[in-house]
């Protein structure tokens, strides 16, 4: 190698990069379109917003017994008019729009007070939306006064920055934690509450402190390990706690000064999860190529072993080659044999064929993950 080159690796190597340029894994204690600005184009592969709903309630609420509702009733969460909040929403989703990565995405989740006039704002800034997602609360609080419907959910809404975004979609893993079944758009947690609410001198910290489990779906859904997260209204910190977790950078800007200590002392508490913890289901064109032949070679699968559809309509057996035969006669591989079976004309036969574990029926494309966990370095 020449000298010439020889420098010139040496000076790429030094050039920073915009990873170097972030704020990664830290609180920014300042307005949220300003500290924004500051952050480089293009350099974000998320944002996770949870904005000022804008609630306008009119006075105090009181439940029928007479006790108090710690209702939201800070001044962050109030605006002089519809006009200046939509303002404020287009300023900060222009930023966001400004920060995330080409390929990048955005979460926002709101009530009926606002979500629609974010959804509007959105499309009118150029994202693309991918999704709404119902969060449907499993213990909602209830309508005291008798006078609306409860108000049991609130909506998430997922877009990319353009329609021709090549945004991420962890499709496989989300099926796998819904036990093998097609995630769907209606989520049901229950509202943050026992020993993960915040809370000092018997109050809550944050009147809308959001449960780790939704944060834990969005990220495991929508991220890979490494990447960057950024949350303009990061509260007492739940999605640096996940991200954390999960194996992610998260930038945080708050500008409420017990929140930021609240939530700095969360994320310090918080575990990451084990490397071979963070290891999730592939998408089918990203994980290797894997023939049921070597489950059998490996012992995954014994031959002898018998296999059942779904529904146990057809039952076959498992030869020493891979292949399989059913009591009719007829033998194939486990796309051939599942099709012929069918009268399809293909079959995925990973899905198809099941086998029993502890009286549940479990799809062979099981074994073939863990296999893919236990060979990969």
């Amino acid at each position: 190698m020449g000298a010439v080159d020889t420098i010139a690796r040496q000076r790429a190597a030094a050039a920073p990069t915009l990873t170097d340029e972030l704020p990664l894994d830290q609180i920014v204690m300042a307005d949220c379109i300003a500290a924004m600005r500051a952050l480089p184009a293009g350099s974000v592969d998320l944002v996770f917003a949870d904005p000022p709903y804008n609630l306008q309630l009119g006075g105090e609420l009181f439940r029928p017994d007479g006790t108090h509702v710690d209702a939201v009733t800070d001044d962050w969460d109030k605006f002089d008019s519809l006009k200046h909040y939509d303002a404020f929403t287009r300023a900060w989703l222009a930023e966001a729009h400004r920060v995330l990565k080409p390929n990048g995405a955005i979460w926002v989740i709101g009530s009926y007070h606002n979500i629609f006039r974010l959804g509007a704002a959105l499309q009118d800034l150029g994202y693309w939306i991918l999704n709404d997602i119902v969060w449907r609360k499993a213990n909602p609080m209830p309508n005291f006064k008798g006078t609306r419907f409860t108000n049991a959910h609130e909506t998430l809404i997922w877009a990319s920055k353009g329609e021709k975004a090549k945004y991420t979609f962890n499709y496989r893993s989300m099926k796998t934690l819904n036990d093998e079944i097609q995630m769907r758009s209606d989520w049901e947690f229950p509202i943050c509450g026992g020993a993960e609410r915040l809370k000092k001198g018997g109050h809550k910290v944050h009147p809308t402190q959001k449960p780790e489990a939704l944060l834990y779906r969005v990220l495991l859904a929508s991220t890979k390990p490494g990447d960057v997260v950024l949350d303009p209204f990061f509260g007492t910190g739940t999605t640096g706690a996940v991200a954390k977790r999960l194996g992610r950078h998260w930038i945080g800007i708050e500008r409420e000064p017990d929140y930021c200590a609240a939530a700095a002392e969360r994320i310090e508490a918080a575990l990451p999860l084990d490397e071979s913890a963070l290891a999730t289901m592939q998408s089918p064109r990203a994980q290797p190529k894997v023939a049921f032949g070597v489950l059998v070679e490996n012992s995954y699968v014994l031959p002898g072993t018998v296999l059942v559809d779904a529904r146990r309509r057809w039952s076959v057996t498992v030869r020493a080659d891979g292949s399989l035969a059913s009591a009719c006669g007829a033998t194939g591989s486990i796309h051939k044999l599942g099709a012929t079976l069918q009268g399809a004309p293909a079959c995925n036969g990973w899905t198809f064929w099941h086998h029993e574990v502890d009286g549940a029926l479990k799809p062979i494309d099981t074994l073939r993950q863990t296999y893919l966990l236990a060979t990969q370095p």
